[in-house]
């Protein structure tokens, strides 16, 4: 069985006059067509979830959205200056049939069903790589090279950056010391004192 937030029904209660009706049958439509469905507010609007957002709806000055989480594959949107797929709602006759959204709502949550969680593609920076003065102190010095490979490549990137960052030469052999210092140590980088 569903469930109901009662900040919805205040979010309802606060909307333009001509948006309630249309999120009264949004909110209808999506009870009848998803039994199991649960609200509540995401993002400063109403949501529904089944175990993921499926879908929501939105109230505006001038207009409504309503739209599909992850409504790519399921259907085009329609006008691409609103929110959601179905453009901007400005009364219940520029929703589609209430057949017909349903139907979409069922096919929606057959779709999220069981799917498994979207995951973000996350870009992978390259590696660090090591300066030639600092390889070579490194390769004179073993703990600190041990050190320096158990860091994670984001531990290293810090002290590669500090290090190359450096615009005299002079500033640049005393972060070098420091870093082999740091990194001897088994320590990361620190930005307030990193030697």
């Amino acid at each position: 069985m569903g469930t109901r937030d009662p900040r919805v029904d205040a979010y309802i209660a606060k909307a333009a006059e001509f948006a309630r009706p249309v999120l009264e049958q949004l909110r209808a439509a999506v009870h009848a067509a998803c039994p199991g469905v649960a609200e509540t507010i995401k993002w400063g609007m109403p949501f529904f979830v089944q175990d993921r957002p499926l879908c929501y709806m939105a109230a505006f000055k001038r207009h409504c959205a309503f739209g599909f989480w992850k409504g790519e594959g399921l259907l085009r949107a329609a006008d691409r200056t609103a929110m959601g797929q179905f453009g901007r709602i400005l009364s219940p006759s520029d929703l589609p049939p209430r057949r017909t959204l349903e139907a979409l709502l069922r096919r929606a949550a057959r779709l999220y069903a069981g799917a498994a969680a979207p995951r973000r593609a996350v870009p992978r920076r390259p590696p660090p790589r090591v300066p030639a003065d600092l390889r070579a102190a490194l390769a004179v010095d073993a703990r600190a090279k041990a050190g320096f490979d158990a860091l994670p490549p984001s531990g290293r990137r810090e002290f590669i950056e500090w290090l190359t960052d450096a615009k005299r030469p002079e500033t640049r052999a005393q972060r070098l010391a420091r870093t082999v210092s740091c990194v001897r140590a088994g320590r990361r980088f620190d930005q307030r004192s990193p030697g």
